[in-house]
């Protein structure tokens, strides 16, 4: 079964980033607040994370 990958706009990326910046103090955890954000970009979890590591290299 193939999966499609979706692309996101940098703008997209760098918009999921800041929400979970902005949102880190809410929860107990990145992950928790990174989970409550990937739904509303349309995302997984995983990827979004993968976003913020690339973020904080770059």
């Amino acid at each position: 079964m193939n999966k499609k990958a979706i692309k996101f706009s940098p703008e997209v990326r760098e918009r999921a980033v800041r929400l979970v910046r902005e949102q880190r103090s809410e929860h107990p955890l990145m992950w928790a607040a990174i989970e409550s954000i990937a739904p509303m970009i349309g995302c997984t979890p995983q990827t979004l994370h993968e976003w913020i590591k690339c973020d904080q290299i770059d």
